[in-house]
């Protein structure tokens, strides 16, 4: 770990209006191979405080793992005439493939409704941008239930106590990966809080993307889906012959 060097350049740092983060990562990059079983990303760095002098009190910290934005439409079933059917839809244009926070605090210990509303802190505050006119009651409860699904796929995540500070000046977190995430570009926010506001805040890229074999067989089906299309059908047909094959020789 760098923590040594982190602290000096923290302790070190010039004299200036505002704190400033200094923010590393533990990867950058994460892989998705046909054994990916999930992944832990550590986010860590230091507090530069003005004129170098931490302050007594522990400072609020909240750390943001999202990515990628694409739109969603959610879909409710009712029980019609003994036959399950989509009744209802809403459409979500902003809704994130993953999205992780972890705090030194519970969110509404950190910050009041308007701000973390602007900085997207806490599952509630997530902006998800409904695109199918409905009235608010409705819209509502699509949003809870797109939360409660991906609370539940381990997509969406809160981590109360998540961040760890040491001297009031360094700071970690670790954010667990499921192995369903989505593959993209994503980013880590980390937001320095004190009095209820966000003072400083950095950020860094992460992409998750898959390797090898997986991720010939992606780009395939992206970039020329007729031709893996007719790929997979040939596949289909092939194991099918073979498995017909195999079976009148054993019971012929």
């Amino acid at each position: 770990m760098r923590w040594p060097a982190l602290l000096l350049l923290a302790l070190a740092a010039p004299l200036t209006a505002q704190p400033r983060l200094v923010t590393d990562l533990s990867q950058s990059r994460i892989d998705i191979s046909y054994r990916f079983a999930g992944a832990e990303l550590l986010i860590f760095g230091a507090i530069q405080y003005p004129g170098g002098r931490a302050p007594a009190d522990p400072p609020g910290i909240a750390v943001v793992l999202r990515g990628p934005v694409e739109p969603l439409t959610i879909r409710q079933k009712e029980r019609v005439a003994g036959i399950w059917v989509n009744t209802q839809a809403l459409r979500f244009e902003s809704a994130p493939g993953f999205y992780a926070v972890a705090t030194t605090k519970p969110v509404r210990d950190l910050l009041d409704e308007r701000n973390a509303a602007i900085h997207e802190i806490g599952l509630k505050h997530l902006q998800l941008s409904p695109a199918t006119a409905a009235d608010p009651e409705t819209t509502t409860r699509f949003q809870d239930g797109l939360l409660n699904l991906r609370i539940r796929q381990n997509l969406y995540q809160e981590h109360p106590l998540g961040v760890q500070v040491t001297d009031n000046v360094l700071y970690r977190a670790r954010i667990t990966i499921p192995s369903a995430v989505p593959v993209g570009n994503y980013r880590v926010e980390i937001h320095l809080i004190d009095d209820g506001q966000v003072r400083a805040h950095s950020s860094a890229p992460v992409i998750i993307d898959k390797s090898g074999f997986e991720r010939e067989l992606f780009v395939l089906a992206h970039k020329r889906p007729l031709l893996y299309g007719l790929m997979a059908v040939a596949l289909a047909v092939g194991l099918g012959w073979l498995a017909g094959t195999v079976t009148r020789r054993w019971t012929g």
